[in-house]
């Protein structure tokens, strides 16, 4: 088995990124490693279709568009979310963690931190004759220290450093001659944050980001065999309605872009081929990111859009929906969300839940997903 095989393999696994629906038109997926660091850790979000990049602020801001994080009414908070993975398909030992922090320094600026871990349990490697060589627990990290600020009342800035720590396979499995290694890479985020800034929430929020912003990663040491980091561009806005002093309505909608190109398709014609692959492989993560929205494929399609929206009683119960949509040549994953939550005191709990969808090979492989998360404000502001 290829290491590059395995990477694909598992980037599949972890995203679900083919639906089973049948496709007469091209499939154009831009796969990169390490795609763990797109899956939302946030049960908050997941019940409003992974939008949050400019709702209101919480602890899980860090995820979404750190920038939010100064803005949020207490001092310091703990987050930590579970998420069993690809439950629906029969994995059970395949999960994501995520603990999280932020402490304000001050009423203008603030720290973070976060931890996300993502287990893919046992694998088996075989030979060619399916004879048993070994087997294999996959697992990848990330480890991500954000500073946040002011800069008026309304806007604020946010940036992140990302250690990323990726185990796919270890020496040489198939006896093929070639060592493999853990893969490792450093990422940064940039975001912008702007709020209505009214004593109640009401009004529109946006904001824009830039996350996972790092060099490529490899599994040897063969420089040029190394892969893309899922690098995204963010947009999203959050409308606040109030009705009264104990009920509140939220809408929101978020835009990204994957800044990775989509690798050059097959001919026929070997020479050529060879050429358009090892110039996809060798292009600078710079220019990667310019080539994603000029790749050959079609840039509106490559858009993923989220819609959400959350009702807040006397914030403290909360009910959540949304839908996600990605272009069917892209990957062709829809699908609607619910969620709850509950805020007690200093404890916050989230709740989250993908609706199925499809039936037998269309079956969604995401369908039942959930997430469960438990947040504890310390230090809350009166």
């Amino acid at each position: 088995m290829r290491m590059r095989s395995i990477v694909a393999g598992i980037a599949l696994m972890q995203l679900a990124v083919f639906s089973a629906q049948a496709q007469t038109g091209p499939v154009n997926i831009a796969t990169t490693a390490v795609p763990f660091l797109r899956i939302s850790p946030d049960a908050r979000a997941g019940g409003m279709g992974d939008v949050g990049i400019a709702t209101a602020p919480d602890v899980n801001a860090g995820y979404w568009n750190l920038a939010k994080t100064p803005f949020i009414a207490n001092n310091t908070s703990v987050a930590l979310t579970y998420t069993p993975w690809l439950k629906d398909l029969g994995l059970n030992d395949v999960y994501l963690a995520s603990l999280t922090a932020f402490h304000k320094l001050d009423d203008e600026q603030a720290i973070s931190a976060n931890v996300r871990y993502f287990s893919l349990g046992n694998i088996q490697f075989t030979d060619i004759s399916g004879n048993t060589l070994s087997s294999f627990n996959p697992r990848e990290f990330g480890i991500d220290f954000g500073y946040s600020r002011k800069l008026n009342d309304q806007l604020s800035i946010g940036v992140a450093l990302r250690y990323i720590y990726s185990s796919l396979a270890n020496g040489d499995p198939n006896n093929s001659g070639v060592v493999y290694k853990a893969g490792t890479s450093v990422a940064g985020d940039i975001s912008l944050f702007h709020t209505s800034g009214t004593s109640d929430g009401s009004g529109l929020n946006w904001g824009i980001t830039l996350s996972n912003l790092g060099a490529k990663i490899g599994y040897t040491n063969d420089a040029q065999n190394k892969d893309f980091i899922p690098a995204n561009l963010g947009a999203g806005i959050c409308y606040t309605t109030v009705f009264d002093e104990s009920s509140k309505l939220s809408f929101g909608l978020d835009v990204n872009k994957l800044l990775v190109p989509v690798a050059p398709t097959l001919s026929g014609n070997t020479s050529q081929d060879s050429a358009n692959i090892a110039d996809y492989r060798t292009q600078s993560v710079m220019k990667s990111w310019l080539k994603s929205f000029n790749d050959g494929t079609g840039v509106l399609s490559s858009f993923q859009a989220s819609l959400g929206a959350e009702y807040a009683y006397n914030n403290q119960f909360f009910v959540r929906a949304g839908y996600f949509y990605e272009d069917k040549n892209r990957g062709n994953r829809k699908y609607f969300t619910g969620g709850v939550g509950f805020k007690y005191d200093v404890y916050t709990i989230n709740f989250s839940y993908l609706v199925p969808s499809g039936n037998g090979i269309t079956r969604n492989p995401l369908s039942n997903t959930i997430r469960v998360g438990i947040a504890f404000d310390l230090d809350k502001k009166q």
